[in-house]
């Protein structure tokens, strides 16, 4: 069986690799899902803390994930022997979310939506969160496809395996 670069990413230099690429995102991005569901329930009443912790959660995984971007824009895309569709949808998908995580905390900032009500921020805060966990689902989906099953020859590139050393 053949990895897709974003298995092979999560498999190399472990556990480091995993805990910096999966498990903090995942965690971070699951209690931004947890307070962000505290905060709508509780909206109107007592959401307060929950609004703290999810504001800061949300800035805190915004810009970890845009240092997760950034690293593997400049050390491991520019040399990828994509593994076809499979590979592509898989990495694609990893790395598009960061413009749903990034935009979460530019808005909890106040650099986007600044003219919004606290409802449409609320609104867009959620309608962001719900994108990055679809990409982020569809990254997981693929990632763990081999990519063979949807069509990549490794005769036909060479049939070498490009390990990712990050």
């Amino acid at each position: 069986m053949v990895m897709t670069h974003y298995m092979e990413l999560l498999a190399v230099n472990q556990p480091w690799n995993l805990i910096i690429y999966m498990v903090i995102p995942v965690a971070l991005a699951e209690a931004l899902v947890a307070t962000e569901f505290f905060t709508v329930y509780l909206r109107g009443s007592n959401a307060g803390n929950w609004r703290i912790w999810n504001k800061w959660i949300g800035i805190i995984l915004g810009f970890y994930f845009l240092g997760i971007f950034l690293n593997l824009m400049a050390t491991v895309i520019p040399s990828i022997q994509w593994r076809g569709i499979a590979d592509i949808l898989a990495v694609g998908a990893y790395l598009s979310g960061v413009i749903p995580l990034f935009s979460i905390a530019l808005l909890e900032l106040g650099a986007i939506g600044k003219a919004k009500s606290e409802d449409a921020k609320l609104k867009l805060h959620f309608i962001l969160l719900t994108v990055f966990l679809v990409v982020a689902h569809v990254a997981m989906v693929f990632g763990m496809v081999d990519p063979t099953i949807m069509g990549w020859n490794p005769d036909i590139t060479g049939g070498h395996m490009q390990h990712i050393k990050h």
